[in-house]
């Protein structure tokens, strides 16, 4: 028998690309294709046509038109996993308590995947907790309807873009930034120079640190490195134990002022053991900001230029911060709240951040600019250009899992504004470094690449480059290793996940813990004898 949908919910199965930057808001688009690859909605009548109003959708069956006041899409599971499954037979959606199943017409049985959730009333997921540390916005009201926008990003209710231009050549940019968020203003003359000495202080390793823990056991997974040094480091804390909020800041502070030394050594300690490279362990200067001793401590010749620390210093800004739901963020509220100590807290969060869908994509961006370089004979062709990233997205070519690394975003809908802020100043980079095919080579595939995921996914709203198209590529015009990027990411974010877990120590004290629906079918105990 199959199953009803009630007049309010109608479900519309597929997302044509994982690049789609809200799956809300392109319901719709994905609902035209899913019927064109004959996947059914309400009742199992096919729709014919959907249409958007005020209050929902209008769907037309052949059994008369129906109002729905949602149409879902497949939210939480891969785009080509779900073209894969829908492809070769017909399917229909059954809610069942908020949640919905994914059912083979053919057999009528429940498949073991719980495809998606259903949002809440206003699309946005369900809420998980509040906050005051940071804003994304990439939907505005007008007349009524919520509709795309540019992105914004806000740091404790200043626009990030404001942010950026007002400390664009400034000396210390990360330190003014991260004193923001840890504390909740921006900070006069003074209490600048208070912090910028405080890190300084704090920027200093247990003796023999560096010989018994980092090169210790060297790796080439460098965010491995970096969490089991956090962890050890645990071991010299004697205020570990303590559960006031003034030792938690200061223990955050410390982990922030250590990362780049943590970062930087581990990666000389791998180059070393691992690669047959010359050793370097130079020590940070009191007098350098975050980034200009991370250049320091990264370099045989200990020399940089300002434009470079100026470039470092704000995609650090960028980096620091992206709301409480993005995986790591998120990781670092939920294992605070379980009562865990800062070490073990931060531990947590670098392991989240170094899976490859969170914190690796600009190295997938910069291997695919590779793979492109390497199979198109000239990049300044477009139409060959066009051709090849058309194969990509059809999964003909480089991972075949027909992405376009670095194009769209999970929230942001029209734009990123870290990826715009960031493209403002690698121009100026790759002119002085004689780089200016590289940028445009970067630009092109920026341009090309939507025209081509439009046309091939059907995807109406377009697409826009997100931060980690251009990360990798500034990373590589300042020198620093690819087995660096993610260690880098962290460098920065480590400052949000320190806010964060503050916020959830003053704010709440219960432990997170979500519910899980079982789709489990109960089933019977066999002896050893009667099973097949």
């Amino acid at each position: 028998m199959e199953p009803g949908l009630s007049p309010e919910v109608a479900g519309a199965l597929y997302a044509p690309s994982a690049a789609i930057v809200s799956p809300w808001e392109y319901a719709l688009a994905m609902a035209e294709v899913a019927v064109r690859n004959g996947v059914e909605l309400h009742l199992s009548s096919p729709v014919t046509g959907i249409q958007k109003t005020a209050s929902g959708w209008v769907l037309t069956t052949p059994s008369g038109v129906v109002e729905a006041r949602y149409v879902v899409n497949a939210a939480g599971i891969r785009a080509d996993a779900v073209h894969d499954m829908a492809a070769p037979h017909l399917f229909t959606i059954q809610p069942t308590r908020g949640e919905y199943y994914l059912l083979d017409k053919s057999e009528g049985t429940r498949v073991q995947h719980v495809i998606f959730q259903c949002p809440n009333e206003n699309g946005k997921g369900v809420l998980a907790g509040i906050t005051n540390i940071s804003r994304i916005d990439a939907f505005e009201e007008r007349d009524g309807q919520k509709v795309p926008c540019e992105g914004k990003l806000w740091y404790r209710g200043y626009n990030v873009y404001d942010l950026i231009r007002g400390l664009r050549g400034k000396r210390y940019a990360f330190e003014g930034a991260a004193y923001l968020l840890l504390l909740g203003d921006l900070p006069n003359k003074e209490q600048l120079e208070s912090f910028t000495a405080c890190l300084a202080k704090c920027r200093d390793l247990p003796t023999n640190f560096v010989r018994d823990v980092i090169m210790k056991a060297p790796s080439h997974d460098l965010m491995n490195s970096l969490t089991r040094s956090v962890l050890t480091l645990a071991s010299y804390d004697d205020d570990i134990g303590k559960t006031d909020l003034q030792t938690q800041l200061e223990q955050c502070i410390k982990l922030i002022s250590v990362f780049p030394m943590l970062a930087v050594y581990g990666y000389h300690a791998y180059n070393y053991y691992e690669c047959g490279g010359s050793m370097y362990i130079h020590y940070p200067s009191d007098s350098l900001s975050t980034a200009s001793n991370f250049l320091r401590m990264l370099r045989p010749d200990m020399q940089y230029t300002p434009l470079e620390a100026s470039v470092l210093d704000l995609a650090l800004v960028l980096h620091m911060e992206h709301g409480g739901g993005n995986n790591s963020t998120f990781t670092t509220r939920v294992v605070t709240s379980s009562g865990a100590d800062t070490y073990s807290v931060i531990a947590a969060a670098l392991s989240s951040l170094k899976g490859p869908k969170h914190g690796g994509a600009n190295i997938k961006v910069m291997e695919m600019m590779d793979d492109i370089r390497a199979h198109v004979s000239d990049v300044t062709d477009e139409d060959e250009m066009r051709a090849y990233i058309g194969k990509i997205v059809d999964k003909e070519a480089f991972d075949h899992k027909g992405l376009v690394y670095g194009m769209g975003h999970a929230v942001y809908s029209l734009s990123d504004p870290r990826a715009v802020v960031f493209k403002s100043f690698v121009q100026q980079l790759a002119m002085a470094k004689g780089r200016k095919a590289d940028f445009d080579f970067y630009n092109t595939v920026e341009r090309l690449a939507p025209q081509v995921i439009a046309e091939k996914r059907h995807i109406y709203k377009g697409v826009s480059t997100n931060v980690d198209f251009y990360s990798g590529f500034v990373y590589n015009m300042l020198g620093i290793p690819v087995e660096l990027y993610t260690p880098m990411f962290a460098v920065a974010r480590v400052v949000g996940w320190s806010a964060h877990r503050m916020e959830e120590l003053v704010n709440v004290d219960k432990i997170i813990r979500p519910a899980y629906k079982s789709v489990m079918a109960t089933r019977d105990y066999l002896p050893m004898e009667n099973r097949g």
